[in-house]
């Protein structure tokens, strides 16, 4: 055979190429795990384990050993503190009817910062205008006007006050973020004008501010205290949340002497004097002879529900308003001579209407002949001239004397504020025409309460006591004090004073007084008539005191400038009367039974 060519000579062996099919993957042997892998997992677990173990420690740190300080200094974030006050005493009436006591009522709060929280819905818009729609119903205020209370950046804003209980926890119950009720007390006087000048009234804040509420406040309101309580977010006292302080202590109760049936009685003929008489203004006086007010009417008196206006003339008139007394101040030019010696019940006197002591001129106010009057007729008929003569023979300081002695000049001492002294002029300072006119009422000026305090005196065996309202305190715990004894001074005799009430008995039954009897009773008292020098008109007056024979009530009426009649037997003594008759009724008291013994008025 011959050789191969070359083209068909075999081929040098080769290794067989794979066979791959289109579009598949040639797979490759698994790779083998790097021992620095391994080594990375196990320090990232290590660090792990460290990371728990540093919570876990830290936790352990604030659960088990800050935990307590921790827990103290969030409280401490939530806490509020807020001065607590005690409730208000009552003021009650001597049989304990109450004239001023306190209510719950509650104030709307708003923190302005809050209010665009409000998120609305069902028709209702969210912020300030939502929360105004829903809340002005409620708090029958006008829902533009309120919504433009509810705009600002204050956390502290009144929405309104005194708001019933019943309201606030509709309210409350609404649970708006940044509005809250806070509850407060609201002063409330059930008889109105009856004795709201006695009585005064408060300010919002609940402090005095006139009459008894102003001069007896400190007692009243009592001591504060302070409550710390845990708050929520809105503010809330948070339920079972941490609360301490100190309690605060209730105000203490007042009982006064007056009696609500008898300042009716009083304030109720005072307005029909008024509107009878045409009188500008007019006050009565109701007490006993031991100086306890029964009653003071004022025909000015105020709703303290409702001062206004008012408020500016709330001060009590029957003490701080002064008149000349007139004819009703004889009484202590009588006590003064009869107490001296200087004349006896049956002294006798012959009177003109007209009487000169050097250039001074005297009159009586009706023109007469000549009278022959004992010294109690001079007081019967109310003759200028007849006291005139008797005061003659008295020094002036002795009469002053006794006019100071009678608390001319001086404050009482009652327990309401704004009380005046009244005008005496001392001594030394009194001219020719002085020296005499004081002896019937003129030239001085006194108090409705003064003026009955003289009355008084007499009626208590001629010891004045000082005028006084407060008979009691109860305090918080219902301890009852009674109140500090009232200071007294003897002025004149027993004797003088019996003498003198048998005097102004003769007025009641045969002289200028005889519209001031009361059926049963024996009646002292005395007329008065004076120039008002306020007004240049005239005070018509009539004061005394029944049973005579055993004083129990003393009974004062001042009318100013009345226009029927310039006399107080005429206007002023029925009314008297009536007052009276009521009050001894209202305090069972007996009838006399018997007439008085007089003395004669005549010689």
């Amino acid at each position: 055979m011959g050789p191969v060519p070359a083209s068909r000579a075999p081929a040098a062996r080769r290794p067989a190429a794979s066979t791959v099919r289109p579009g598949r993957r040639v797979p490759h042997a698994p790779a083998r795990p790097r021992i620095g892998s391994r080594g990375r997992v196990a320090g990232l677990t290590v660090v792990l384990l460290l990371v728990l173990v540093a919570f876990a420690g830290k936790l352990v740190v604030v659960q088990a050993v800050d935990g307590k300080a921790i827990a103290e200094v969030a409280r401490d974030a939530r806490l509020s503190t807020v001065d607590v006050l005690g409730a208000r005493g009552e003021i009650t009436d001597a049989t304990g009817v109450v004239l001023a006591g306190s209510v719950s009522r509650y104030n709307v709060v708003v923190d302005q910062r809050r209010i665009p929280n409000f998120k609305g819905g069902d028709g209702v818009p969210s912020g300030a205008a939502g929360a105004a729609a829903t809340l002005a119903p409620l708090l029958e205020m006008d829902a533009a006007e309120l919504g433009g209370k509810l705009v600002g950046t204050s956390h502290y804003k009144y929405l309104k006050k005194g708001v019933l209980p019943a309201v606030a926890r509709q309210i409350a119950a609404l649970r708006i973020d940044g509005i809250n009720v806070e509850q407060t007390a609201e002063r409330v006087y059930p008889n109105g004008t009856l004795a709201g000048d006695i009585i005064g009234f408060t300010n919002s804040s609940g402090h005095g501010l006139q009459g008894l509420e102003s001069s007896l406040d400190s007692k009243l309101s009592g001591t504060p205290g302070e409550l710390t309580y845990e708050r929520g977010g809105n503010g809330q006292a948070i339920p079972g949340g941490y609360r301490s302080g100190e309690a605060a202590t209730d105000g203490q109760t007042v009982q006064l002497t007056i009696r609500d049936d008898v300042q009716w009685k009083a304030q109720d003929a005072i307005t029909k004097a008024v509107k009878d008489t045409g009188a500008d203004s007019a006050q009565i006086v109701v007490m006993r002879p031991n100086g306890e007010l029964l009653a003071i009417a004022d025909s000015s008196t105020i709703d303290p529900n409702a001062p206004g206006k008012g408020s500016a003339g709330a001060l009590l008139s029957a003490v701080s308003d002064v008149f000349e007394p007139g004819s009703t101040g004889k009484v202590v030019t009588m006590s003064a001579a009869l107490e001296t010696g200087t004349v006896t019940a049956t002294s006798q006197f012959q009177i003109p209407d007209t009487y000169a002591v050097g250039n001074q001129i005297f009159h009586d106010a009706e023109t007469h002949g000549l009278l022959n009057l004992t010294t109690t007729g001079i007081l019967a008929e109310s003759s200028n001239v007849g006291t005139v003569q008797i005061g003659q023979k008295m020094s002036a300081q002795t009469q002053y004397d006794f006019m100071t002695k009678f608390g001319f000049g001086s404050k009482t001492g009652i327990e309401v504020p704004g009380e005046s002294s009244g005008i005496l002029h001392p001594v030394g300072e009194w001219d020719g025409r002085t020296r005499y006119n004081v002896l019937f009422g003129q030239g001085v000026a006194v108090t409705a309460v003064q003026a009955a305090s003289v009355y008084a005196t007499i009626a208590n065996h001629g010891v004045r006591v000082t005028p006084h309202l407060i008979k009691a305190w109860t305090s918080a715990d219902g301890t009852i004090t009674g109140a500090a004894a009232a200071t007294s001074t003897q002025v004149v005799s027993a004797q003088t004073a019996a003498t003198v009430t048998t005097m102004l008995e003769s007025v009641v039954d045969d002289g200028t007084g005889g519209a001031a009897a009361v059926d049963g009773y024996q009646v002292a008292g005395k007329t008065g008539t004076a120039q008002d020098i306020s007004t240049g008109g005239t005070t018509a007056s009539f004061i005394g005191f029944a049973p005579a024979d055993d004083p129990q009530v003393v009974v004062a009426v001042i009318l100013k400038n009345p226009k029927t009649s310039i006399y107080g037997g005429v206007v002023a003594a029925p009314v008297f009367a009536g007052v009276t008759s009521y009050a001894l009724t209202a305090l069972g008291v007996s009838p006399s039974g018997t007439a008085a013994t007089l003395f004669p008025t005549t010689w």
